[in-house]
């Protein structure tokens, strides 16, 4: 296969989430292999300032303002962009994350209101679902484009302390295969769906869970490391490649995929 395959001069991406650790990276990535990329989210000030990051490393960027669980919200970036840059190539869901509420390391799962359980669900499967439903429909009516999701350890093994946010992951590893079926089915084989799983990167969401204020590994860092072969945590560029890869021609025959990138973890059975 030629290396042009890979190339992505010219493609519109946007990336959910687009000024956060793991988005932030994705996004400077789309836009290093060529892409044009939309940093969306809901905080104004974040998604200009990593546009400008990006178009002072000489890509291509803007910003979109849009709450990922508020259709009409996303639906009026969608026309932005539209009427900006004409088309939409790819769609990267890294908005998400844990809530604190509904973690249960010091409790029993019994004490998890259940409000708190819904709105991790709803940020982590809802906050990709909708944003797919609406940027995926602009790629139906081109016949081509590719929606990348963003799964997690969480929804193949057992991680403490995090439910709902295991249970929403579990979930978009189903959405994605199920859409990258109907999408292929009715629009052809130019429009798909798949998703990586990271392993455990340190972000700002988890940063207090993993490191000490001195900047050790905690407890549960320590039991993270021990059960991931490579011995380390991961970095946000080492994600860049698969996505690159997933939103490109050289991926023309992947859909309904959910690829690990995670050290080794989903493999190792702890002995």
């Amino acid at each position: 296969m030629s290396s042009s395959a890979f190339d992505l001069t010219d493609r519109v991406a946007v990336v959910t989430g687009g000024y956060g650790v793991l988005g932030g990276a994705l996004a400077g990535g789309l836009a290093a292999a060529g892409a044009r990329v939309a940093v969306l989210g809901r905080r104004r000030d974040a998604a200009e300032a990593k546009a400008e990051e990006i178009r002072a490393a000489g890509g291509q960027a803007m910003a979109l303002v849009a709450d990922a669980l508020d259709e009409g919200q996303l639906r009026e970036a969608r026309g932005e962009l539209l009427r900006a840059w004409g088309r939409v190539d790819a769609l990267v869901n890294a908005a998400g994350g844990n809530v604190a509420r509904a973690r249960n390391d010091a409790r029993p799962v019994f004490e998890v209101p259940m409000d708190a359980f819904d709105e991790a669900l709803r940020l982590n499967l809802h906050g990709s679902v909708v944003p797919s439903l609406v940027f995926g429909e602009a790629m139906a009516g081109q016949g081509a484009g590719s929606i990348v999701n963003i799964s997690s350890m969480a929804a193949i093994r057992a991680i403490s302390g995090v439910g709902g946010y295991s249970v929403a992951k579990a979930g978009i590893d189903a959405f994605t295969r199920w859409l990258a079926v109907d999408l292929a089915r009715r629009y052809g084989d130019r429009v798909r769906v798949n998703a990586i799983a990271p392993g455990f990167f340190i972000s700002e969401q988890n940063r207090a869970v993993l490191l000490t204020e001195d900047g050790g590994y905690t407890e549960r860092a320590r039991a993270i490391i021990a059960h991931t072969p490579m011995g380390r945590f991961g970095r946000a560029e080492e994600l860049v490649g698969a996505v690159q890869w997933l939103c490109s021609d050289a991926a023309s025959f992947v859909t309904g995929v959910v690829i690990p990138i995670d050290g080794g973890f989903s493999a190792f059975g702890g002995v």
